[in-house]
């Protein structure tokens, strides 16, 4: 057995992480999308060519798909072993996106590519972008309608769309044709396979310096000391059994809120996760799979010990019991489009508020957790072409034992960003009438709620439909330890000039738009932490002094008066 030394495991586990950066990197500078080439959407890393298991992630990599790029690489592995998908050749590259063989959902869409040493597969290397549209009944595939995974778009198995480094042209016409503004694919196609040939060419230089053997048992080193590093944190929280239930505001279908029981068990420097009555399979798209619901259990307990390193091994401890008969184990062809952007968020929303009290200093009150997917597609008379709007946004971070919650930041699932208003007028006939914080949607505490975002957009020619698959409409993010919610997201739709709101709050789809037409959406504060009535006054009479609250508010929230900051 190969015995490295710590310096040359710390260079090795830094070349890793540098090759997923550079995926990162490449996939990024090299689409075409604004959904990937500003919003980063998106995702690389390395996978064990024995079983799928992560290996390395990027660091600008959305979290979310630590678990089920894990997942997928493995169900791939098994599924060529078993004669169910094409044996790899140097050079291929397989595309799938079903969301049932590991997946998220169908605009989720993964490229894996083998690894070659000395005739045999060293390791995968894989990637997921979130491609505009691939289909179905709304454009940008967030149908918040939809009763089956056929509503949602173009389903893929893996199939080699490169075959020994070519594109293949008739998968890639059948993809063509099912999709909407398919001529504008290519480029974030081109750009996620060369992110990969990116990825190998860098690990091939770290193979070539240090060996093939040496790199091995380097991976085997770190999966087992990121293994042992998560159990030594774990043992921090008292052995004891942890309860907590989260809120899906409706499956869009029926009007009627979700509910995600967990129990979390705490024993031995491990813990074991049960969702055991939780609600049950439902019709609309918030069903989720399972590789999307383990992965929110891993994200969430990343969120709260951030110092692990990213490796299957820092998921050995977690045990997650398999939630068969409720909707966070989806089975075709139950629709999941609103699984890995807001399901997930509620799940590791769940996890966070059952373990607040057990570990006071790590965790947060609940973040906005919800994507605020805005699908916006129509026909665009000036260019004389179809397009697809998908418009994310953040929104307020709970607060926390140190500090106030960060405001406008990016979703639990991951670091995407709003791409900038003024690249999405360049690419669409839409006008931003407003973008802001959205002031005091942070729910109060003695360490208070970041805060949501208020935008407003208005369409400038052509038609169009307008959808949105979103959360927390209901209710806002859950306040910690005696703090408030934050506010709940809000959606209002102009139309001549007469505003309406979505039946289901945050969820609505196939809503005609013409010249004027506006739409504008508040998104989540987080939840506030600590009893308001032990906020700093100086903190309270700063608020007050930026607008963030009136005098009324400071004082209806916080008990505030005014000089007592002073």
């Amino acid at each position: 057995m190969t015995t490295i030394d710590p310096i040359t495991l710390s260079v090795i586990q830094s070349g890793l992480q540098q090759v997923c950066d550079e995926m990162d990197l490449t996939f990024s500078r090299a689409a075409f999308s604004p959904v990937i080439a500003e919003a980063n959407d998106r995702s690389d890393g390395i996978y064990s060519a024995e079983d799928g298991s992560l290996i390395a992630q990027g660091a600008g990599g959305l979290p979310v798909f630590v678990g089920t790029m894990q997942y997928s690489t493995r169900t791939l592995i098994e599924m060529i072993r078993a004669g169910k998908a094409a044996e790899p050749q140097p050079g291929d590259i397989y595309i799938v996106n079903d969301p049932y063989l590991g997946g998220t959902h169908l605009m989720d869409v993964r490229f894996a590519m083998p690894v070659y040493r000395d005739g045999e597969i060293f390791c995968w290397l894989s990637n997921t972008g979130h491609w505009p549209d691939t289909g179905g009944a709304v454009p940008g595939g967030f149908s918040a309608s939809a009763t089956s995974v056929e509503q949602e778009g173009l389903r893929l198995p893996p199939v080699r769309l490169f075959k020994a480094g070519v594109l293949d042209p008739e998968i890639y016409a059948i993809i063509c044709s099912n999709i909407r503004v398919s001529e504008q694919r290519i480029g974030d196609v081109k750009a996620q396979a060369a992110a990969l040939l990116v990825g190998e060419e860098r690990l091939a230089r770290i193979l070539d310096r240090y060996g093939d053997e040496t790199v091995r048992a380097a991976i085997g080193e770190l999966r087992l000391r990121a293994a042992e590093q998560m159990r030594a944190y774990l043992k921090g929280i008292p052995d004891g059994v942890y309860r907590s239930t989260a809120y899906v505001d409706s499956d869009g279908v029926v009007n009627e809120p979700l509910e995600i029981r967990l129990s979390i068990t705490a024993s031995g420097g491990e813990l074991e996760f049960d969702f055991t009555g939780s609600s049950k399979p439902c019709m609309g798209p918030m069903n989720s799979v399972l590789a999307t619901t383990l992965s929110s259990v891993y994200l969430a307990m990343r969120h709260i010990f951030p110092d692990v390193p990213i490796s299957a091994g820092a998921f050995e401890p977690l045990k997650v019991q398999r939630p068969e008969g409720t909707f966070l184990d989806a089975q075709y062809p139950r629709p999941v489009s609103g699984c890995a952007a807001e399901v997930s968020q509620r799940i590791a929303e769940a996890v966070f508020a059952a373990l607040v009290e057990a570990l006071p200093d790590r965790v947060t009150a609940a973040p906005a957790g919800t994507s605020g997917n805005f699908a916006l597609g129509g026909f665009d008379p000036e260019r004389n072409r179809g397009f697809v709007m998908y418009q994310l946004s953040g929104g307020g971070y709970g607060g926390n034992a140190d500090t106030d919650g960060l405001s406008n930041g990016c979703s639990t699932i991951g670091i995407s960003k709003a791409p900038p208003v003024e690249i999405m007028e360049q690419h669409f006939p839409v006008l931003y009438h407003r973008y802001a914080l959205r002031e005091g949607s942070g729910g109060a505490g003695k360490h208070r709620g970041g805060f949501g975002l208020d935008y407003e957009l208005e369409l400038r020619r052509g038609q169009a439909t307008a959808s949105f698959v979103m959360d927390h409409g209901r209710f806002g993010p859950p306040g910690a330890l005696g703090g408030k919610d934050g506010m709940p997201n809000t959606v209002t739709v102009y139309r001549d000039g007469v505003a309406i709101v979505p039946e289901h709050l945050s969820k609505a789809q196939d809503i005609p738009l013409k010249p004027g037409d506006r739409v504008r959406v508040g998104t989540p504060g987080g939840g506030g932490y600590g009893d308001p009535r032990e906020r700093a006054p100086e903190a309270v009479e700063e608020d007050v002094r930026l607008g963030r609250y009136t005098s009324e508010e400071a004082q209806a929230l916080f008990g505030w008066r005014p000089g007592s900051g002073a």
